[in-house]
């Protein structure tokens, strides 16, 4: 795809542009699970997304962060059943009332429930920082990096991929466990966050990472 007129492609165009930087992560990550909610896999909910092939993936994920031992966070979405701690956002996609308190829909997908041991972030907005004490516990654990799943990618994976930079972590979004209800959107929101924001990685690559902290145990 070309950029814009008369410039050379996308991608070359924003390496010109001096849009590409790389972040190396650290040796201390942490697993971030944005959101997995029964929401996005039951088709009788709104939101919807046909997005279980980046659930399965989510789910290796989560068991090689278990197996090199390292942090895991899972968040999920709550509101009173007005929505009125949602404020603004909630005015604007009406449709979260599918998360509101005794919803089924908030619930977490089978298999990405976080353990006993594990922290649970309950939030109100997109980002993961927004409103909570994540980013102090991560400080507090010492956690340089984090390595990031969850849906979707335009929304929640996005805004908390952003907080995480803007916070001091090293931002690694995992690009097979990550989706969103439309392929353009998912794809166009992946390219943004590796040129502005953070690191895209394929599981791959991801699960070499993860080898190596478990070898470091």
């Amino acid at each position: 795809m070309s950029g814009l007129p008369g410039r050379p492609g996308r991608e070359e165009d924003y390496e010109r542009a001096g849009l590409g930087g790389r972040l190396a992560p650290g040796s201390s990550p942490a697993l971030l699970l944005v959101d997995p909610a029964r929401a996005y896999v039951d088709p009788d909910c709104p939101l919807y997304a046909g997005v279980e092939p980046a659930v399965d993936a989510m789910k290796v994920l989560l068991a090689g962060a278990r197996r090199a031992r390292i942090p895991v966070v899972v968040t999920r979405v709550r509101f009173r059943p007005d929505g009125r701690d949602g404020g603004v956002f909630f005015r604007k996609v009406p449709t979260l009332r599918v998360f509101a308190e005794g919803s089924a829909y908030g619930d977490f997908i089978e298999g990405l429930a976080p353990a006993a041991d594990e922290l649970t972030v309950t939030k109100q907005y997109p980002s993961a920082f927004f409103g909570t004490s994540l980013a102090a516990y991560l400080t507090a654990d010492g956690i340089d990096t984090v390595l990031i799943g969850g849906l979707s990618t335009s929304g929640c994976v996005r805004a908390t991929a952003l907080d995480a930079m803007q916070h001091g972590f090293v931002p690694v979004v995992v690009e097979e466990a990550v989706g969103d209800r439309d392929p353009d959107v998912h794809a166009a929101n992946l390219f943004d966050i590796r040129h502005k924001i953070g690191e895209v990685w394929p599981m791959e690559r991801v699960m070499g990472y993860l080898a190596g902290a478990e070898e470091r145990l």
